[in-house]
């Protein structure tokens, strides 16, 4: 095929291993362009993008209206600093507390930024409102919760990986199972401010909690006056067949972290969203992002959201995840442990004797989809909610074929 960009593929991966650090292992693929739910790389083979960049694209590569809503911003003001204000902030909230039924926002940049802030948040509240005693605010998490890789996060990690040499760690974090809620319960203490959970585990190997988890979580805050807080991350923004991955149980978080998606993945635009009371106990200079809340990132966002819901791309999402799910589920093969997810967002879990689940990524690649493992033995499956059936159909051979032993 004919190259599409100066270079092919080896030079590129040279260039990255010299002078990059070496804190990703990425599939060697070469991306050069992306339309709806296809990449290109640059030898000019199209490929089934199934990551998604991990929920950031969730309408698509290059979405035209949000391109537009970009352009259109750009040329006319990207950013002030909130040391002014601009015309796009007002309207973002606005939009963006419609949707989510929300009574404030506080915007940033990247996911782990959002998490941060919520924790903040949280631990402000407790002393301010809650009267927790100085210094002795308490935040219960889930094990094998993934929230991002800055410091204090990464400090109640249960994963070694992300916590091997980077301590000493911020205090005050107590982690229980995920999905047990009668442990969440025995941690709880009067200094407890709050829970942070994903709703589901992404990282983990999308991980569902049981059915009710999140109603008895949500009934004990509510009983012992403790934040619930959501990182939806991943989840959010129509990935799992609802807006927020939160409605499948009917209830409503009093922090609720967002991001990836909200930008359509053409800028990091992230978010927390809360009730009145806990969000205004921030007065100015307490926190705060040059670019979080700039005008360039609210335009794009709210072209983001808009499209999400003007093209019924969640209520797709429920539709196809639903078929392709149940495709995947009736694959016969003895390297397949389990499959599982809710909406597009589904993950096979592989049986230690199938080699890890990194061989069947490359093996997909070799057929045009793309990937990625995690845990070793775990295939995420996350294609952009805009797939139709006859693109799964037209992938379903290949996953089949690698799941079967075909590569």
């Amino acid at each position: 095929m004919d190259r599409i960009t100066p270079f092919q593929t080896p030079h590129y991966i040279a260039l990255e291993e010299a002078y990059g650090a070496s804190n990703y292992k990425p599939l060697d693929v070469v991306l050069t362009r992306g339309e709806g739910v296809y990449v290109w790389d640059v030898e000019g083979r199209r490929y089934l993008d199934c990551l998604s960049s991990y929920s950031a694209v969730n309408q698509g590569h290059c979405h035209p209206k949000i391109l537009a809503a970009l352009t259109a911003q750009a040329s006319r003001l990207s950013i002030t600093s909130r040391a002014f204000r601009n015309d796009q902030l007002g309207l973002f909230y606005e939009e963006l507390c419609a949707l989510t039924h929300s009574h404030k926002v506080l915007p940033m940049n990247s996911g782990a930024e959002a998490v941060e802030t919520a924790l903040k948040l949280a631990r402000k509240w407790g002393y301010e409102v809650k009267g927790v005693p100085a210094e002795q605010a308490q935040i219960i998490v889930a094990s094998e919760n993934f929230h991002g890789r800055t410091l204090a996060i990464v400090g109640f990690s249960s994963d070694p990986h992300s916590r091997q040499n980077f301590g000493p760690f911020a205090p005050g974090f107590v982690t229980v199972p995920f999905g047990d809620a009668a442990a969440l319960e025995a941690a709880i203490t009067p200094n407890t401010v709050a829970v942070l959970l994903e709703p589901i585990q992404g990282e983990a190997g999308v991980i569902l909690p049981p059915p009710g988890y999140l109603q008895s979580v949500r009934a004990l805050c509510t009983a012992q006056n403790i934040i619930l807080a959501l990182d939806e991350i991943q989840t959010g923004m129509g990935r799992t067949g609802k807006l927020l991955a939160e409605e499948h149980e009917g209830i409503e978080a009093d922090l609720t972290v967002v991001g990836k998606a909200l930008s359509g993945g053409f800028y990091p635009v992230s978010a927390v969203l809360s009730n009145r009371e806990v969000m205004d106990v921030l007065k100015p200079g307490e926190h705060g992002s040059t670019f979080g809340g700039n005008p360039l990132a609210c335009a794009v966002a709210r072209a983001a959201i808009r499209v999400l819901v003007e093209e019924d791309m969640i209520g797709n999402a429920d539709r196809m995840g639903a078929y392709l799910l149940s495709q995947l589920q009736a694959i016969k093969s003895d390297i397949i442990k389990d499959v599982r997810g809710r909406g597009l967002m589904i993950a096979v879990e592989l049986h230690p004797h199938a080699g890890g689940a990194r061989r069947l990524c490359e093996a997909l690649m070799a057929r045009g989809i793309l990937c990625k493992e995690t845990h070793g033995n775990i295939l995420r499956i996350m294609p952009p909610l805009i797939i139709t059936r006859e693109q799964i159909d037209e992938a379903l051979p290949e996953f089949r074929a690698v799941l079967m032993g075909a590569h």
